[in-house]
Formats: C-alpha cells, sequence, structure tokens
C-alpha cells in the first residue's frame, strides 16, 4: 500500500468516526437524555491485533 493510499484510508475512517460521533452525541442530547450541564465523553481506539489502546476524554458543553 502507498504513503497516499495509506493517508486517503485513514483521513476517510476518522472522518466517519467525526461524522457518526457527531450525529449520536446530538442525538442523545435532544432526547433529553444528556442530563444537564456538561456530558462527560470518552473515545477509546484500539486496533485488532496490535497493542493499541488510545483514550481520549472531555467534557461537552450543553445547550
Amino acid at each position: 500500500m502507498s504513503e497516499e493510499a495509506f493517508n486517503m484510508s485513514l483521513r476517510k475512517f476518522l472522518k466517519q468516526v467525526g461524522v457518526t460521533s457527531q450525529r449520536e452525541i446530538e442525538e442523545i442530547v435532544r432526547s433529553g437524555n444528556a442530563g444537564g450541564g456538561k456530558l462527560k465523553v470518552k473515545m477509546v481506539l484500539t486496533a485488532e491485533g496490535t497493542p493499541l489502546n488510545h483514550v481520549v476524554e472531555g467534557n461537552i458543553e450543553l445547550p
């Protein structure tokens, strides 16, 4: 696989993660099941067959 093909594949995956994650967060907020104030979120990235385990945590201010 060329470097260019790898970069395209990686960007496609990350775009899908971003778009679908935003959609899911917006839906939980609209449904009223997010509570109030801040929504504490965590994203865990793993890759099958590797030791990759990357965790990103944060807070999203709610309307």
